[in-house]
């Protein structure tokens, strides 16, 4: 998996780039929020269900469904969260997935279920190049926990602060163009 430091990257970029008009703070922070909660799938190893189970990590709980459903209860608080129903449903949604996208660029596992409940076969992308992080808090602090949030810096928050960059760039240039 990526760190539980790195899920929320995803949903706050687009948060940044979109702007608060669009996607205001309440929305974006609970979208950083969702994007951790695919990993709490964790418990199911306290429970004695096995890794490969639907129901163990990387299992339902990084699928379509799982996300879909995430929003749509979130979409419960549209109002709290200062969104309508629409933009809060998609970002949550795509909060949530985004997850299980990263975990499946990583270098390790078995894979992630998500077509759950239609099928329990896990995929990777064709390339991996996130490191996959080690689970326990006592592993991590590690040098191959170290390791892996080096992975993380250059594969997830550093293209992420790029995107933010050229976007922010672009638009500050557009406007300057235009009031000259």
């Amino acid at each position: 998996m990526a760190t539980i430091l790195t899920h929320p990257v995803v949903p706050l970029t687009l948060g940044l780039i979109l702007g608060q008009k669009r996607l205001p703070w309440p929305l974006v922070l609970t979208g950083m929020l969702t994007a951790i909660l695919p990993d709490l799938d964790v418990i199911a190893f306290k429970l004695g269900i096995a890794y490969e189970s639907a129901f163990g990590h990387r299992g339902f709980s990084h699928s379509i469904v799982f996300a879909m459903l995430i929003a749509t209860r979130a979409s419960i608080f549209h109002t709290r969260l200062r969104s309508s129903i629409l933009v809060c449903w998609l970002f949550i949604a795509f909060a949530t997935i985004s997850h299980g996208l990263l975990d499946a660029l990583t270098t390790g596992g078995l894979g992630v279920e998500f077509f759950w409940p239609l099928t329990e076969q896990r995929y990777f992308f064709p390339v991996q190049f996130i490191e996959v992080s080690p689970i326990g808090v006592n592993r991590f602090l590690t040098a191959r926990g170290w390791r892996v949030i080096q992975s993380e810096l250059l594969t997830v928050w550093l293209p992420c602060g790029l995107l933010l960059l050229s976007v922010k760039l672009a638009a500050y240039f557009s406007s300057s163009r235009k009031s000259s």
